[in-house]
């Protein structure tokens, strides 16, 4: 099993605009020490075509982790609209939220974003060159889709402790059938994740 688990993901402050930061806030549970940091990175898909229009909108480090209960707000600056081809701007994209440890990925939360205007007109007669300043995004928390990967936590012990994941999804903040990432993932694991409380960073007694 793996030794961290998520066990929440709440979207905070949700709709808004698209130039306003994120929020996310994460609980998790360790399950054994771990002497390194955990990496959590938070990733805007720019292009369902062509990767090299994703942004890092954050990454932060984690560590080392004790085992028990943590919970922290995760907070990134939006993307940079210049970066992100006119056409793609207004609808559907995703946004991945993502944990490391020593480099390897086990765990990965995609949410779709449906970003487009506020203002019923705009919507209606869209302008030639996008108002970013008028755009709002949406990101549908009630349809998350969760995948981890099997990882080796404890490089030193030898060998990869965790065992083949099955092909099922995770569910957060919601009971509807999550929607694929923009990006192809596999060995999704199912299960379910308790509402947490406060947004306060801590961890938990």
């Amino acid at each position: 099993m793996s030794a961290v688990n998520i066990t929440n993901v709440s979207v905070l402050d949700n709709p808004a605009s698209f130039v306003s930061a994120f929020q996310f806030e994460i609980s998790y549970e360790c399950l054994t020490p771990l002497k390194d940091d955990l990496e959590w990175k938070l990733i805007y898909v720019g292009s369902a075509e062509d990767e090299t229009y994703d942004q890092l909108l954050e990454s932060v480090l984690v560590g080392p982790v004790n085992v028990g209960n943590y919970r922290f707000v995760l907070q990134a600056d939006p993307p940079d609209p210049s970066r992100i081809r006119e056409e793609d701007i207004i609808g559907v994209t995703v946004l991945l939220l993502t944990c490391s440890y020593l480099g390897q990925e086990f765990v990965r939360v995609g949410y779709y974003v449906n970003n487009d205007y506020d203002d019923e007109q705009l919507r209606e007669e869209p302008p030639p060159k996008v108002l970013i300043e008028k755009v709002q995004r949406n990101i549908l928390s009630d349809k998350p889709r969760v995948t981890k990967f099997p990882i080796n936590f404890h490089p030193e012990n030898g060998g990869n402790e965790e065992p083949p994941p099955s092909d099922q999804h995770v569910e957060i903040e919601g009971n509807e059938e999550p929607p694929p990432s923009d990006r192809p993932v596999e060995n999704d694991v199912k299960e379910e994740l308790p509402a947490s409380p406060d947004p306060k960073e801590h961890q938990e007694p």
